[in-house]
């Protein structure tokens, strides 16, 4: 279930996360600590980031740094290995809001077999293992 605390500081829908979705160490998204969150998570250069945390929206597109470099590897990553921009995604925050890229999200991964929330880490449905399934919005 994607909801508004799962949009991580950098863009990342957490809800569409392996380490999210996954039902053995579950991790409850960037905006929440937890012993089950993955070590790398833990050490997120973002996240933990001392300027993040005095912007007003919590959101890294409101940075004097914006976009620095950690987010810009970040999101050629992203981009090449999985066809989703966290520097986009925050884009669509700024301009549109926190609800319309909700609206955006939820109909771009949502399985068009079954009506499962895909995972952007696999190009398959874990829920009816469909490949293809996304609905690129």
């Amino acid at each position: 279930m994607m909801t508004n605390s799962l949009i991580a500081p950098c863009g990342m829908n957490c809800g569409i996360c392996l380490a999210y979705l996954r039902d053995k160490n579950h991790c409850n998204g960037c905006r929440e600590w937890s012993n089950n969150k993955p070590g790398y998570c833990r050490k997120c250069i973002i996240v933990n980031c001392e300027l993040l945390h005095k912007t007003p929206s919590n959101f890294c597109y409101d940075c004097e740094k914006y976009p620095c470099r950690r987010l810009k590897q970040l999101d050629t990553r992203y981009r090449t290995k999985y066809n989703m921009s966290m520097l986009e995604n925050l884009q669509i925050i700024k301009e549109s809001g926190l609800e319309r890229f909700m609206q955006l999200e939820k109909e771009r991964w949502t399985c068009l077999a079954c009506g499962a929330t895909l995972c952007v880490h696999r190009n398959f449905c874990l829920n009816c293992k469909e490949p293809g399934s996304k609905n690129l919005v």
